[in-house]
């Protein structure tokens, strides 16, 4: 199976702001939007929109199994793993089990995310 599919459309218009969703736990902090999955190695494309002031040390840092690329769209974020500010057009191929986060923004930001959940090593 192959990753979904669409044609033009503006993730950012009005239009678009009922598929934005609340992520589980992060309910007044943080929403995603996926643009892409393949259903069946779970690989993904995603946007996550931290809302201004949002801060996830209560949660931790993480680690998952399998490789992701981030791109900072818009605002800025900071990874208290890496000790410094993502600010827009900051890019990173993270390797499988590298840590990151907890994050936290003044002014919101929003985090283009690819995942490999399907390359796990």
């Amino acid at each position: 199976m192959a990753k979904s599919t669409a044609t033009y459309w503006n993730a950012f218009s009005a239009e678009a702001q009922k598929y934005w969703t609340p992520i589980k736990g992060l309910e007044s902090m943080a929403e995603e939007l996926t643009l892409s999955i393949d259903g069946e190695t779970g690989e993904y494309t995603r946007l996550t929109r931290f809302l201004p002031g949002a801060d996830t040390a209560a949660f931790g840092g993480k680690a998952h199994p399998y490789p992701e690329e981030v791109f900072i769209v818009s605002g800025r974020l900071y990874d208290s793993a890496f000790e410094m500010w993502l600010e827009t057009g900051h890019y990173a191929s993270r390797p499988p089990g590298e840590r990151h986060g907890p994050f936290k923004t003044d002014v919101g930001c929003v985090v283009l995310e690819v995942s490999f959940p399907g390359r796990i090593d």
